[in-house]
């Protein structure tokens, strides 16, 4: 019944709440604010929210997606990272496995979900986000490990090859271009992602991330007609490393 409670109901309970944290991290660190001690307010009019603003999703619905003291739109992005996290919470779930390993499965999703919004919306991968990830990455590793999570040296090898190429890719670009064409925070998030993927799967989440990237500049650019698009791709990457992690929940794809 304990392992019962830590692995299936109180992940489920417990994630909408997180999916609300998430996204104040998604918001206020790409900014530099502070996301412990600041009080939730409104962006609009600096009106300091109350409990009955804060409970996830519902408060949504009852204030029809709108500021209870100036009516200001409230972006929808934030109960969308809230139902987001609901449904990796309900993914590690039925992926089964003791309470560890639903935890740690749970924590990467709700990282990479977390980096994806925060690149997405401000082109900023957070270095504190980037060490959680890698952190969680060695955690899976030692103490989970297949069929999910590589051995430590072929997670130590996936670590030090993503980083490496992606720093060289980095680096090579800007001597030919004379300009920054890939962000050094996805060099650092790519230590995270390979030790994850290991150094055979590593070319699928690239592979992925890139027809994803590709995808999305295509759409958005015949939705917005623009010819200069600058694309987020270290969400692309985190959304390629949350399939693999599915792909080999679902024991599709051998770690």
């Amino acid at each position: 019944m304990p392992d019962l409670l830590l692995s299936t109901l109180l992940p489920l309970l417990l994630a909408p709440c997180v999916g609300s944290f998430l996204a104040v991290l998604a918001d206020r660190l790409p900014r530099g604010e502070d996301v412990v001690t600041r009080p939730s307010a409104c962006r609009a009019c600096g009106a300091r929210l109350g409990p009955a603003d804060l409970v996830p999703v519902l408060s949504f619905c009852l204030r029809r997606g709108h500021c209870g003291t100036c009516a200001a739109p409230i972006p929808s992005w934030l109960l969308y990272v809230e139902i987001a996290a609901t449904g990796l919470a309900a993914l590690a779930v039925a992926a089964g496995g003791g309470a560890v390993q639903v935890w740690v499965s749970l924590l990467w999703l709700w990282l990479l979900l977390a980096l994806g919004v925060a690149d997405a919306r401000a082109f900023r991968l957070p270095d504190v986000l980037v060490l959680a990830l890698c952190a969680v990455a060695a955690a899976g590793t030692a103490l989970v490990g297949a069929p999910i999570w590589p051995p430590p040296g072929q997670a130590l090898a996936g670590a030090l090859l993503g980083s490496g190429a992606f720093l060289t890719l980095r680096l090579g670009y800007r001597a030919l271009r004379g300009r920054e064409g890939l962000g050094l925070g996805d060099v650092k998030l790519m230590a995270g992602l390979g030790a994850f993927a290991g150094p055979f799967d590593l070319p699928l989440v690239v592979l992925m991330a890139a027809l994803g990237g590709l995808a999305g500049a295509v759409s958005w650019r015949r939705a917005r007609l623009r010819r200069h698009l600058k694309l987020p791709f270290g969400s692309a990457l985190c959304a390629a490393a949350g399939l693999l992690w599915l792909l080999r929940a679902a024991h599709l794809v051998p770690t």
